[in-house]
C-alpha cells in the first residue's frame, strides 16, 4: 500500500504538504571536471517523510551536503523556509541552521564524548544555556528516542549499532528542529532494528510535526514510513511520487529497483 495524496481522510501532515519548506531549483554540483548533479529540481513539503533513493554513487549524499552548505553548488538555487540560502547574512544562515537537524551516515558521533555530551554539541554551538539545563534537555532527548537514561553517560564504543543511530537522532533533535535530514539511517541494522527505527521516525514526525528528508536504500523504509519518494538518476530527479507511482514507472532503474527480484516483498 502507499500513502494517499487525497485530502479526504488524510492526516494533518498530508494536508499541509503543499507548504514547501525546501526547494531546490536547477541545482548543479561538480567536482573538478566531473558533474555529479545537473539542473536538479526538488520540493520537500511540510510534515512529510520524503524518501530519497538512487543508485550507489548517484549523488544522494552530495545533494544532502549541498543543501546543508557543506558542498558548494555550481549553479541553481536552494531555499529553506522561503529563504534563498545564497543571499543570507551569516546571522540569517545561523537562524536557518538552528531549524535543521542532521543524522549523518553511521551516526558520526564524537567518539571521545559521551552520548549526553554529543547531544549537547548543537546546544553549545548555538545557545547560551547553563550546564544543568543542558543536561536536563539532553536527557529528555535520550528518553525521547527510546534510550535508557544510563545510555547518556556511555561513549559510542559502548553502544550497539541501533543505540548509536538513536543517539545520533537525539543529537539531531537537540534544538527541536523543523526539518531533519537522515542519511541512510537504517544501514547496518538488522531487519527488526531497522523497523523499530522507522517506527521511531514516524512517531517523531507525528508528535513533533517534523519534516523528514531521508536518504535510504531500504525498501521497507520506503514502503512503511515514506509519504513520497524521489528517485535520483542521470544527475537529476528522474521520478517522484508514492510507492504506487514507483511501481508503475517505466524508467529502467526505477523498474529494476521497485519491481526487481529483491522487490518482491512489496505487496500490491
Amino acid at each position: 500500500m502507499s500513502v494517499s495524496l487525497q485530502d479526504n481522510g488524510a492526516t494533518p501532515a498530508q494536508r499541509e504538504r503543499r507548504d514547501v519548506v525546501l526547494s531546490a531549483r536547477d541545482v548543479s554540483v561538480s567536482f573538478g571536471a566531473t558533474n555529479v548533479l545537473e539542473n536538479l529540481s526538488l520540493d520537500v513539503y511540510r510534515g512529510e517523510i520524503l524518501g530519497f533513493v538512487g543508485a550507489s554513487g548517484a549523488g544522494k549524499s552530495v545533494l544532502l551536503r549541498t543543501i546543508l552548505g557543506l558542498v558548494p553548488k555550481a549553479g541553481g538555487s536552494i531555499s529553506l523556509f522561503d529563504k534563498d540560502l545564497q543571499h543570507l547574512s551569516d546571522r540569517e544562515r545561523m537562524l536557518i541552521d538552528m531549524r535543521l537537524g542532521v543524522l549523518f551516515q553511521h551516526g558520526a558521533l564524537f567518539s571521545a564524548l559521551t552520548v549526553l555530551e554529543n547531544i549537547q554539541v548543537p546546544m553549545r554551538e548555538y545557545l547560551d544555556l547553563p550546564k544543568p539545563l543542558m543536561n536536563e534537555l539532553a536527557l529528555l532527548k535520550v528518553e525521547l528516542v527510546g534510550l535508557p537514561r544510563e545510555a547518556a553517560y556511555k561513549h559510542p564504543y559502548e553502544l550497539s549499532g541501533g543505540m548509536i543511530k538513536r543517539a545520533a537522532l537525539a543529537r539531531a533533535l537537540a534544538l527541536d528542529p523543523d526539518i531533519v535530514f537522515l542519511d541512510e539511517p537504517t544501514s547496518g541494522l538488522d531487519p527488526i532494528g531497522a523497523a523499530d527505527f522507522d517506527e521511531l521516525v514516524a512517531k517523531m514526525r507525528d508528535t513533533m510535526g517534523l519534516t523528514v528528508y531521508m536518504v535510504t536504500h531500504d525498501l521497507d523504509s520506503l514502503l512503511t514510513v515514506c509519504d513520497r519518494i524521489a528517485v535520483l538518476g542521470k544527475k537529476r530527479v528522474l521520478v517522484e511520487g508514492t510507492v504506487d507511482d514507483m511501481m508503475q514507472s517505466e524508467e529502467p532503474w526505477v523498474k529494476s529497483y521497485f519491481r526487481g527480484k529483491r522487490a518482491r516483498r512489496i505487496e500490491r
